[in-house]
């Protein structure tokens, strides 16, 4: 086994708060829907969050913007994205670790996060990347150890020669690792339980010294 060359990150929990995507989704998509239909604001908000849960978060369909604004006669998804873009936010521990490990490994995005919300939530970031993938609009699928594998002959390694960090359990921790990637979970101001935690991004270099 090799020394790893490239970090991958997941994007959305892990580099960049959820806000604008919350926006997009339980604000942005249920206003559209209450005008559509001529009711009030909490109720269009139960009534979409009940058919996103219909669909749930292990099919494709439920990071697809483009599905539920055709689903729900919306229109033109890109006006609820252009509405919600100053909610974009970066956690502080993000560019500081960005900045150091970029001057050692290759760094990559694989994300769930479908395209369409990409160059919103990269604004400021996307320089530090020589790859982005997007489980949903690359292959069709949340993420699983097939995506992590296919990443990785993409770009050309080994998977032992990738380290994966997200703040999923089930997405990013377990199907990376399960693909044979050095993996680390982000729990966020949390103890360490394992040699995989970290409570911060902070913690990610000196944890990749020690691999």
């Amino acid at each position: 086994m090799g020394d790893i060359k490239v970090v991958s990150f997941d994007l959305e929990g892990t580099l960049t708060t959820p806000d604008f995507s919350q926006a997009v989704w339980y604000e942005g998509i249920p206003s559209l829907y209450a005008a559509l239909h001529s009711i009030d604001l909490e109720e269009a908000r139960a009534i979409v969050r009940q058919k996103y849960q219909e669909v749930g978060d292990q099919k494709k369909e439920w990071y697809d913007i483009k599905y539920w604004f055709t689903r729900f006669s919306l229109g033109d998804h890109r006006k609820v994205l252009d509405r919600y873009r100053e909610r974009v936010g970066h956690y502080p521990d993000a560019l500081p670790i960005l900045t150091a490990l970029s001057k050692k490994y290759k760094l990559i995005i694989a994300t769930n996060t479908a395209y369409e919300f990409l160059p919103y939530l990269l604004a400021g970031l996307e320089n530090y990347f020589t790859g982005v993938f997007s489980s949903i609009s690359d292959f069709g699928q949340p993420k699983t150890p097939q995506f992590y594998a296919l990443v990785c002959r993409e770009i050309g390694i080994e998977p032992w020669e990738m380290a994966h960090v997200g703040d999923s359990w089930g997405f990013d921790y377990l199907p990376a690792k399960e693909a044979g990637i050095r993996a680390f979970h982000l729990n966020r101001g949390q103890l360490s339980e394992t040699g995989d935690s970290l409570k911060s991004l902070a913690d990610l270099e000196t944890k990749l010294q020690r691999s």
